[in-house]
């Protein structure tokens, strides 16, 4: 692509590189100039244009095609229309993004004309979120780089919720009281973004025979546990509580705050997620990470977890016990 200076009269095909004030009105940049918007702009004697070297491709086609190149079967996002080089990726459905962010990276060192802006990987969405958003930078690239981007082209889709159904517990310590009401109203908005229905809510004393008894008869996706008392150990109440059911606990303690005190474990195959109390809060804390994903079909080990801790430090939260700092 050449792009510079050009005389007025020789202009013709070119692209406007910058919007000029015509004789009619304003003739946007980024138009393909006709004999009529030359007429127009009879009082300029040079314009700055881009003209398209053979192979090149104008930057909404190449938007275009570099768009679809990124969705696979049946990927759970729709392409906008492309303008001014941009094509941005919506989600249609509830769930969490499923990118591979060395192959974002590579695309995007292939050409700097070439760029894909995302969301984090395994990022919440909703339908009608914006994921992603492909943006030719000049007004036209070369055809063989756009060729490479494509066949390289990372994928991108949504996961959407394979456990679609959640039992709560809820515990108390003294006597019941609205905060076991506010922990199940922030729960069960939560599993709403989701999609996902809470089925039942059993309020029990802090307890673990209590909690052992009721977990035995819980049929659904995706257990949750809030306890009035936060859990301090792995050996506290509430794991105590799922080993007696039957059930395992893969680990207590989480690199993310607030959340850190979350443990997650499984019971005859159900994932089962013992809550910080910071989820009583509507804020992002870390059992929604946890959450999001186990919903939506992922497994999560240990080195998954471990993994939060870049990124893990949130803001604060005014529902805390004690702040990370003072006032």
């Amino acid at each position: 692509m050449k792009f510079g200076p050009t005389p007025r009269d020789g202009a013709l095909g070119h692209i406007l590189a910058h919007s000029e004030q015509g004789a009619h009105g304003k003739i946007p940049k980024g138009r393909v100039l006709t004999a009529e918007d030359l007429t127009a702009l009879a009082h300029l004697q040079v314009l700055t244009t881009a003209a398209l070297d053979p192979g090149d491709v104008a930057e909404n086609e190449a938007a275009s095609r570099l768009a679809a190149a990124l969705l696979p079967e049946d990927p759970g996002l729709t392409l906008t229309a492309p303008h001014a080089g941009r094509v941005n990726l919506t989600a249609t459905r509830a769930g969490v993004l499923a990118l591979d962010p060395a192959a974002v990276l590579a695309l995007n060192r292939l050409d700097p004309a070439l760029t894909l802006a995302t969301l984090p990987n395994l990022a919440r969405v909703a339908p009608g979120t914006l994921v992603g958003t492909v943006k030719v930078i000049t007004y036209a690239v070369a055809g063989h780089s756009l060729t490479r981007a494509v066949t390289s082209a990372p994928r991108l889709r949504i996961l959407p919720v394979t456990r679609p159904r959640a039992s709560l517990i809820l515990t108390w310590t003294e006597a019941p009281d609205r905060l076991m009401q506010k922990g199940r109203d922030a729960v069960a908005r939560r599993l709403t973004r989701l999609g996902i229905t809470l089925v039942e809510t059993h309020r029990l004393p802090h307890d673990e025979a209590a909690i052992a008894e009721t977990l035995s008869t819980l049929r659904s996706d995706l257990i949750l546990i809030l306890t009035g008392a936060a859990t301090s150990d792995l050996h506290d109440t509430a794991p105590q509580a799922l080993r007696q059911a039957g059930g395992q606990v893969q680990r207590f303690g989480m690199p993310v705050d607030p959340g850190n005190l979350l443990f997650l474990g499984s019971l005859r195959g159900v994932p089962v997620i013992g809550l910080p109390g910071c989820t009583r809060s509507p804020a992002l804390n870390g059992a929604d990470w946890v959450l999001e994903r186990l919903a939506c079909g992922l497994d999560l080990s240990c080195d998954d977890i471990a993994a939060m801790g870049v990124g893990g430090l949130l803001k604060e939260i005014p529902i805390r016990g004690q702040l990370r700092e003072s006032p």
